[in-house]
Order: C-alpha cells, then sequence, then structure tokens
C-alpha cells in the first residue's frame, strides 16, 4: 500500500530527511515516533503531496507522490499537527465545504456527513460554530474532514497533540474503529505508550533516518542496550554491593529507596540472572528478591535514539 524509496529532503547543506526507506502493507496502523525535528512532519508532507523531496520517491496505492500528486490526493486523508477553522461556519457547513471541494454529490453529502459526525461522536454539535468547539472537538472535526472522501490512507501529524487525557482517549479509540475499517494509518505521535496500544508496526526516527523499525517486541529486541535488575535484600546491603561489584558483566550499581539497582552490560538471559542469585545465595546474603525491570516503549525510544547520536 505505502512504499517509500531513498526518501531525502535538504534545505541546502542542512539534511531533513535522509534516505528513507519503509514499506506497509495494506491495513496496517504505524506509528512514527522521534522528536521534535526529527523528521516526521517532513516524511508526512511528502507523503501528503505538500512538500516535494530533494530524491527518492513514495508511493501510496501504486501511485508515485512526484510524478502524479492529483491521484495521490485522491488515496490520502490528511490532518496536520497545526490547522485552521474557518469562523461563522457551523460543523454541517464545514465538512459540506470539504465534500463539495472532493466534488462529492449535494445528495450524497447529506448522509455522509450525518455518519462522519457519529464516528467522530460530534452529532451533537452539528449546528454548533466550529470557532467555539473545544480544542478536542477540533481535532475530531478535522479527522472527520479528512475522511469525506472515504480515503484509504489516513496520515495523522501528532492527532493526540495538546488534547486532555479525556479527549486523547477519545481519540484512540476513534482510530481503533477506523482500523477495524481496514484503514492503512500512519500516526505520529510523542505519546509513545498510546502508540505501542493502537499500531502493528512502529518506526523510531531520529536525525532524518529511519534507525529502527518493527512491532514493539521487535525494536526491543534490536537494542544493545543495557538490562537493568532490582535487587532486595533484608539486610547488609554494603556487603551485598560489594559482592555485586566483583561480577564483570555488571556495569553500575546504585543504592535507592534501599535497593540495589543493577545494570548488565549484557542482554543478561533468564539463566545468567538464576546464576547470578545462585552465587549470592551460597555467599550467605539476604537477597529475597531479584527483579528485571521492563523497558516500556520510552525506555526503548530514548535508550535507541542515545546509541543514534553515539554514532
Amino acid at each position: 500500500m505505502i512504499e517509500i524509496q531513498n526518501l531525502t529532503k535538504k534545505y541546502g547543506s542542512f539534511i531533513a530527511l535522509d534516505q528513507l526507506n519503509l514499506s506497509l502493507a495494506e491495513g496496517t496502523v504505524f506509528g512514527f515516533v522521534g522528536a521534535n525535528g526529527a523528521g516526521k512532519s517532513t516524511t508526512f508532507s511528502i507523503l501528503a503531496t505538500l512538500l516535494s523531496p530533494t530524491s527518492g520517491d513514495a508511493f501510496i496505492n501504486g501511485k508515485s507522490v512526484v510524478k502524479d500528486p492529483k491521484e495521490v490526493r485522491k488515496q490520502i486523508g490528511y490532518m496536520p499537527d497545526f490547522f485552521g477553522v474557518y469562523d461563522q461556519l457551523k460543523v454541517d457547513e464545514y465538512l459540506d465545504f470539504y465534500g463539495a471541494s472532493y466534488d462529492i454529490r449535494a445528495a450524497e453529502r447529506a448522509v455522509l456527513i450525518p455518519q462522519l459526525l457519529e464516528l467522530v461522536n460530534l452529532t451533537n454539535k452539528r449546528y454548533e460554530y466550529v470557532d467555539l468547539l473545544s480544542r478536542g472537538m477540533k481535532q475530531r472535526l478535522c479527522l472527520a474532514r479528512a475522511l469525506i472522501h472515504d480515503p484509504k490512507v489516513l496520515i495523522l501529524d501528532e492527532p493526540a497533540s495538546g488534547l486532555d487525557p479525556r479527549a486523547r482517549v477519545e481519540m484512540r479509540d476513534i482510530l481503533r474503529n477506523l482500523k477495524t475499517m481496514g484503514k492503512t494509518i500512519l500516526i505520529s505521535s510523542h505519546i509513545l505508550p498510546e502508540l505501542a496500544e493502537m499500531c502493528d508496526e512502529i518506526g523510531v526516527i531520529d536525525n532524518g533516518k529511519l534507525i529502527a523499525h518493527g512491532n514493539v517486541a521487535t525494536i526491543q529486541a534490536q537494542l544493545q542496550g543495557e538490562k537493568r535488575i532490582v535487587i532486595k535484600a533484608t539486610e547488609r546491603l554494603q556487603e551485598v554491593r560489594a559482592f555485586l561489584e566483583e561480577d564483570p558483566k555488571i556495569s553500575s550499581i546504585d543504592l535507592i529507596d534501599s535497593k540495589l539497582e543493577i545494570e548488565f552490560n549484557y542482554r543478561g538471559t533468564d539463566e545468567e540472572q538464576v546464576a547470578l542469585l545462585k552465587r549470592a545465595i551460597l555467599a550467605d546474603l539476604p537477597i529475597y528478591a531479584l527483579i528485571e525491570e521492563e523497558k516500556d516503549l520510552e525506555d526503548v525510544f530514548m535508550a535507541i535514539t542515545k546509541g543514534a547520536d553515539a554514532e
């Protein structure tokens, strides 16, 4: 459904996007993760045919964003991170205007608009003025606008940006509904745990480069980072610490709130953790718990981008 081939964007000597390659199957929900300035919005703007690449190309349902942008626009619904609304227009008038822009007949628009408003939970706001809506409602209205022509692909740049917790939950539920409808969805966000919940695949972009791609488990497996383990002892913490310091595989030890937190400088297996605990028991140390801290998506993101910065 989406093929990105060596996509590059330069501004003078600055490289905003560097040889990006990505392939997504139809019906995939893909989360784009990266810090501000990493290249997310640049990629989305190119896919939405709003920005021309310096080199490379991208194809949406077989149509090139470089050679056939008009056909690409028929395939996509684009929701930018910042968008305006028209003053003195009511919600249904706003959607009617955009429906007419896509040459949807008036009779079809009359049926379609109530369906879209129900999908985005704005039925009760149909006759209210757009500029009086809350930010969350405006976000959902913009999503309805992006869906007006029933696109195969949705490109959503920071759809939950600036929303309160309740509005984020509402947006997430709507995206889940769209996923069940078979839409191919690209989402960029800083709300990393929410991406993990709703996305089939995640890509981490840093300094214009895609540095990791896959499901959360796959990305986590790519990490060359360290494994953090919490060790709890009933007493003699300094003695336990001295014992751990003798293990060459342990790179750091921190005493935090009567607990010892250690980092392995390898991807320590369960068997290696068992061996460590056995040695501690044989040394007659009062350890009663050895707990591995699981990395969530934010930990994965920080570890990957830290590694990229070091290169």
